[in-house]
């Protein structure tokens, strides 16, 4: 058995990992949005209604995802969303998203769409509700 053959044995475990750090960071970008924390954001009082529900999601959707309750639906919806905020706010200024700053909602993008096909991985309520 190859070193790599048995890293496999975790893949679960590196999934739940992986799983709940992306969304500790998502919800950094909610709060930052809705609170202005951490980093004095705007606000919710000055936010336009699509940037609310967007930090509403954000942070619900987040904790959810960070947590491993109903995984796979809602990582489909913030993989939809960070391609939205993408599309409507990053790459009008920029073909290259160095240039745009889009590249976390694109990394957002793709690991909530992972999250959707592989599932929560270890360490979730999804996981628990199985066993």
């Amino acid at each position: 058995m190859s070193m790599f053959e048995r890293f496999s044995a975790y893949r679960p475990q590196f999934l739940g990992i992986l799983r709940i750090i992306t969304a500790l960071l998502f919800v950094e970008h909610g709060t930052m949005k809705l609170f202005g924390f951490p980093g004095g954001g705007a606000g919710i009082g000055s936010l336009p209604p699509l940037f609310v529900f967007a930090g509403l999601l954000e942070v619900v959707g987040g904790l959810l995802v960070a947590v491993g309750f109903l995984t796979r639906p809602i990582a489909f919806l913030l993989s939809g969303e960070m391609a939205f905020a993408y599309f409507m706010s990053h790459y009008p200024k920029s073909f290259f998203p160095a240039m745009n700053n889009g590249d976390a909602a694109i990394l957002f993008c793709f690991v909530f769409l992972y999250l959707f096909f592989a599932g929560a991985g270890a360490f979730s309520i999804d996981e628990r509700k199985k066993a």
